[in-house]
């Protein structure tokens, strides 16, 4: 198994911006797609950006294209997410995950099998 833990969240103004990072540890030895997902209140859980094994495939949703930039090293064996010009809307619990998925860049949560705890991300307006 992966065991993710995510790091980066708070509080920021609109316009603001926010780095993420998740950190991987235990089957880091396997290759394994990262993404980046993320839920708010009332809502369901999205896929927001996806990464392939190799880095060399990316997946944005369109409401982040342009504003969030995922990447990986894995020689660190983590993935982060750099978020800028954060809108109210981005408001969120965001989650790493792990894909085992022969797909390059799933899209689907339940195409991930690992996940991370969550880290929330609030956008003030």
């Amino acid at each position: 198994q992966v065991q993710l833990a995510e790091s980066g969240g708070g509080l920021v103004q609109a316009g603001g911006s926010l780095r993420l990072s998740c950190a991987a540890s235990g089957r880091t030895f396997s290759r394994y797609a990262m993404g980046w997902f993320r839920q708010a209140p009332g809502k369901e859980r999205e896929v927001v950006v996806a990464i392939s094994w190799s880095g060399g495939s990316t997946y944005y949703a369109d409401s982040v294209k342009g504003r969030f930039t995922i990447s990986r090293d894995n020689a660190k064996n983590s993935v982060s997410l750099q978020m800028n010009s954060l809108k109210p809307e981005d408001t969120a619990v965001y989650y790493c995950a792990a894909s085992f998925a022969r797909t390059p860049v799933p899209l689907n949560h339940w195409s991930y099998d690992c996940w991370g705890q969550g880290t929330q991300v609030t956008v003030s307006s």
